[in-house]
């Protein structure tokens, strides 16, 4: 019965990302996915956390298509799980609020590595660079919504 709820907590915290998600999809770079993945790792622990997200990729590999966008949230979503697990003994929420902003901030950046294999190292600066205006958006909304 334990695994049973385990599974359901799981899959509703990975659906609620996705619903998140497209609830805010009308504002660019403006998500709750950041501020969720890390309450969700620091509530629940590593396992569920990292299940969640695995959800949340599954549900938007499904809804989008499985293309190269997709291929870079196979590391970037993990990574901030990882980031949240790594520095889980923080006390203060301004500590957390800079994390998740800095994350916003490196979002593009991070994509862009994914175009490395495709175009090469001018193809991933020209979509870091291009998205610079998005990233600093999703820097700033990361770091107020953590704050709040």
């Amino acid at each position: 019965m334990g695994s049973l709820r385990r599974l359901c907590g799981v899959s509703m915290m990975g659906v609620l990302l996705v619903v998140s998600k497209e609830a805010l999809a009308f504002l660019p770079n403006f998500e709750l996915v950041s501020l969720l993945v890390i309450l969700f790792t620091l509530s629940f622990g590593g396992r569920m956390g990292l299940g969640a997200v695995g959800v949340f990729l599954g549900a938007e590999g499904l809804l989008y298509g499985f293309g190269p966008w997709w291929i870079m949230y196979l590391y970037v979503w993990p990574l901030l799980w990882a980031l949240a697990l790594l520095f889980r003994r923080m006390k203060r929420r301004w500590q957390w609020a800079l994390l998740s902003g800095l994350f916003g901030l490196a979002f593009g950046s991070l994509c862009a590595l994914s175009y490395l294999p495709v175009g090469g190292l001018k193809m991933a600066f020209a979509w870091m660079v291009s998205g610079l205006p998005f990233d600093a958006a999703h820097g700033a909304g990361n770091f107020l919504l953590m704050l709040a």
